[in-house]
């Protein structure tokens, strides 16, 4: 029994590992962000969702779908929130892909990316 129980144990540390998902308690990162917009529209988000660049919602690599973010421009400190539903950015050195609303929120349409500080919500 206390066999079985270790491997069960050990086979929950493995999955959770692979799934490259992180804890969202506390996440606050500093990076690149971009925005995605009508080429994607009405088209299939990751979590299965179809994509409407008019929504506040954002792509992220590894926090998990359904997560609540604050968003804030650190050039001209406008926020947003947002609710992650997609994979990505899938271009090096960007943090997360925002919709087209979210991205003009933050007033960052002209320019396509913004030096931001990314933050979760408490649920």
């Amino acid at each position: 029994m206390t066999r079985l129980l270790g491997l069960l144990a050990l086979f929950s540390l493995l999955t959770g590992c692979a799934s490259g998902l992180i804890n969202p308690n506390g996440y606050d990162e500093t990076g690149t962000a971009s925005y995605y917009g009508s080429r994607h529209h009405g088209k299939k988000t990751a979590s299965g969702e179809p994509f409407n660049q008019h929504a506040l919602t954002a792509a992220h690599r590894q926090l998990p779908f359904g997560t609540r973010v604050k968003v804030t421009n650190l050039d001209n400190d406008n926020w947003v929130v947002v609710r992650i539903n997609d994979r990505g950015p899938h271009t090096s050195g960007r943090l997360i892909d925002l919709s087209r609303e979210a991205a003009e929120q933050l007033g960052m349409l002209r320019s396509g990316t913004a030096r931001v500080r990314v933050q979760a919500m408490s649920n």
